[in-house]
């Protein structure tokens, strides 16, 4: 199936005339019978009953002309669109996010690229830990935002660190540790904990719930798949966990720092073998931005 068989086959069904379909595409009307029955034959199906003096459509070609329309109309704009990022310059950067947290950080550094760099279409991926990593390495991402420790660093990758964030006991607001502070680690030791199995997950946070939870009962912790559902059940107040600072849109959930505990480095990845002059300017604009990002940004 193509594009001229699809031309032919809506300009014969709007028309019903074989030799106005052919005046219209400019071609003979030989050569539309011809995409005519070239579709049929890959459909399987006949989509024009034809007379000497009339052409009608089947049941399966009413059904197959909006279809066929759609098609085409999709290829238009797919065209137009390719022909506006020509016209324009566009230059493509791909960028990789882990999760959907890391989307407050880079919505602020997109605004300042909208002003410095007009030419920018940013092609943005949320996808998970091991999945994204293969897309880094195999090229296929210009720049990854996460977690140093979480991201091997290669012999052509080159890291930037943005800002270090601090771990926080995370607990329902209602909580009487809510009103504290600052928070050790032994202190949720007398509490419910909810711990999470994912890599969405910081690997120094998994490893500091695990930590915890080793001295609560089974029956005291709460074991979850994805941050969503982490988050889900504090809020309904079964227990505490640890996260890196976060900003949360509920009310009904606070952070406290949890003391003695190392700040979590966070940044940009990159390779070295790729820093033509629109990922340089993007660093430096991700580097000049940070530094004004609050530091407990949702990540």
């Amino acid at each position: 199936m193509n594009t001229d068989q699809l031309n032919s086959f809506i300009q014969v069904a709007e028309n019903l005339n074989f030799a106005r379909a052919a005046e219209i595409l400019k071609i003979t009307q030989s050569a539309v019978s011809r995409q005519i029955h070239a579709l049929e034959d890959e459909l399987g199906t006949k989509l024009l009953h034809r007379t000497t003096r009339t052409v009608t459509l089947t049941p399966s070609g009413i059904s197959f002309l909006e279809d066929a329309k759609n098609i085409m109309g999709r290829l238009k704009v797919a065209q137009q669109k390719i022909q506006r990022h020509q016209s324009a310059n566009m230059q493509v950067l791909t960028i990789g996010c882990q999760n959907e947290a890391n989307l407050d950080l880079l919505c602020k550094i997109l605004k300042s690229c909208r002003e410095q760099i007009p030419q920018l279409y940013p092609f943005v991926k949320v996808i998970p830990h091991r999945s994204i990593l293969n897309l880094f390495y195999q090229d296929e991402l210009d720049v990854l935002f996460g977690f140093r420790h979480d991201i091997p660093i290669k012999n052509n990758t080159l890291y930037k660190e943005l800002f270090q964030i601090p771990l926080c006991c995370i607990v329902p607001a209602t909580h009487p540790y809510a009103a504290k502070d600052k928070l050790t680690k032994e202190e949720l030791y007398l509490e419910n904990m909810v711990v999470c199995n994912s890599y969405a997950i910081p690997s120094k946070v998994a490893e500091m719930q695990n930590q915890i939870s080793q001295h609560i009962p089974p029956e005291s912790t709460y074991v979850c798949e994805n941050l969503q559902a982490l988050l889900t059940l504090v809020r309904a107040g079964y227990g505490c966990t640890v996260l890196p600072q976060m900003n949360f849109i509920n009310s009904d959930i606070c952070s406290i720092p949890l003391k003695d505990s190392e700040p979590l480095s966070y940044g940009v990845f990159f390779k070295r073998n790729s820093q033509g002059s629109l990922l340089k300017k993007f660093i430096s604009i991700v580097t000049k931005t940070s530094p004004v990002i609050d530091r407990k940004s949702n990540l």
